[in-house]
């Protein structure tokens, strides 16, 4: 295995390009918002804890691309894989490296616990700490992988959706050592934001999916479905930030209104989506690719703003 990897650079960049980095990389905004929560409400903020507790989620999020594309290797041979959806397509082209695709996921999926089980043991944190990041790998393996199978079952949109919470959560959960009743009001929106991303990395890959045997909503009930539930997710993440703004669960400096009016750009873009209506693949999937530039936008916005009221 080892002499493969080594004198082949181009299959080396090829495992990697498996894995997508990019995502686990691009997912950081998510981890952050928490950890900037979480010294807004007082927690110091060390930089151990925080590199650790990324670290822990990078990993995690790595191991995602490698055991999906393994387990959905039946259904990828359908699909076309774009900048946002369909996986990797190295599988399909080195159907060899199944198995070693899956031992790289186990590996790495190990490594996410073991440095969850350092940190615990580091910081002192209790056993809920290890146990949420075991919960979080279990989720994730389990979106395809028997017996559950998540996105085989009309499911999957519920376990993509869940990391609007497990991202933020453990950012804020590193820094904080706890999760708490401000933490879960604040993510409200980002959920409603998470499901915005479920449905548009879906959205290109419905005639694949459905040949593949997958159970996407978007496979069940169509894009036009799909493009009225992202107008009215982004609805609600803009009027989720405004309701908080009532609940004084959040110190003064913290304006929602402000982030409410970040929000207004996935919503504007799922407007025009309803007005455009852009059924055929081609058009949806560059409604569904903006759709994700919209929801980074927003979450690098967020991030901008918490970084400013803490200066």
């Amino acid at each position: 295995m080892i002499p493969f990897i080594t004198n082949h650079k181009a299959n080396l960049f090829k495992l990697i390009k498996l894995g997508k980095p990019q995502f686990a990389f691009g997912l950081f905004f998510y981890f952050c918002i928490g950890a900037l929560l979480a010294v807004l409400f007082n927690a110091d903020f060390v930089l151990s804890k925080f590199i650790l507790g990324y670290v822990i989620l990078f990993l995690a999020t790595l191991a995602v691309h490698y055991h999906n594309d393994y387990f959905d290797f039946e259904a990828d041979q359908y699909v076309t894989p774009t900048a946002i959806s369909g996986g990797s397509g190295v599988l399909v082209e080195n159907p060899q490296w199944r198995e070693l695709s899956k031992r790289i996921a186990i590996s790495i999926i190990g490594l996410s616990i073991l440095f969850a089980v350092i940190f615990t043991v580091i910081f002192s944190y209790t056993i809920w700490f290890l146990l949420f990041v075991i919960f979080g790998n279990l989720l994730a393996w389990f979106y395809a992988a028997p017996p559950v199978k998540l996105s085989y079952r009309g499911l999957g949109e519920f376990g993509n959706t869940a990391i609007g919470i497990l991202f933020p959560a453990m950012g804020y959960f590193a820094l904080m050592g706890t999760l708490d009743l401000p933490f879960l009001v604040f993510i409200m929106p980002l959920i409603f934001l998470q499901l915005i991303f479920t449905i548009s990395v879906e959205i290109p890959d419905m005639e694949g999916d459905k040949l593949g045997g997958k159970v996407t909503w978007i496979v069940s009930r169509g894009r036009g479905f799909g493009f009225k539930l992202i107008a009215f997710s982004g609805f609600m993440v803009t009027v989720s930030f405004l309701i908080i703004s009532f609940t004084n669960l959040f110190p003064l400096n913290l304006d929602f209104r402000i982030l409410a009016l970040f929000s207004l750009i996935p919503l504007s873009l799922g407007i025009v989506e309803l007005i455009k209506k852009p059924l055929d693949k081609v058009s949806a999937t560059k409604f569904a690719t903006y759709n994700l530039v919209s929801i980074f936008t927003v979450l690098i916005l967020i991030n901008c703003y918490l970084i400013y009221i803490l200066g």
